[in-house]
């Protein structure tokens, strides 16, 4: 692009490509393209530059791209950026979280069924009802 072409004109013009313009404005853009030859130059080099950038293929990385990535730092940093991997690294969030369940419904079943357990409820004596007690003869 030519380094004399001022900034507005070339947005505006990028923006008349792009169909970004309405009404008045994208018919202002038009005449200013059709009669003024700054316009005029700005327009056909975009839209020069713009068949450039469509004939080019996106390039699109391999699948394994980052694990061999992380697999090539890891080699030559000597693993100082990759610590050991802790179990919660290695199992998901979510089995854990089933596992954490499962084993306090475990507890809490024994705590339950157990005669001293402290989540059984005594059914001979009510709330309000307290246990006599009897004190000691002298």
């Amino acid at each position: 692009m030519t380094e004399d072409v001022e900034d507005p004109v070339v947005a505006k013009v990028s923006d008349y490509l792009d169909g970004l313009l309405t009404g008045a404005e994208r018919d202002d853009v038009a005449a200013k393209i059709q009669t003024d030859e700054t316009w005029k130059r700005t327009h056909d080099e975009l839209v020069e530059a713009r068949k450039y950038l469509s004939g080019m293929r996106k390039a699109k990385a391999p699948d394994t791209f980052a694990h061999e990535v992380e697999q090539t730092i890891h080699k030559r940093s000597a693993g100082a950026f990759f610590g050991r991997r802790t179990l919660g690294d290695r199992v998901p969030f979510g089995v854990l979280l089933i596992v954490a369940l499962l084993a306090l419904a475990v507890v809490g079943y024994f705590m339950w069924s157990s005669p001293t357990g402290s989540l059984k409820v005594d059914k001979k004596t009510t709330p309000t009802e307290k246990p006599s007690v009897s004190a000691p003869r002298p």
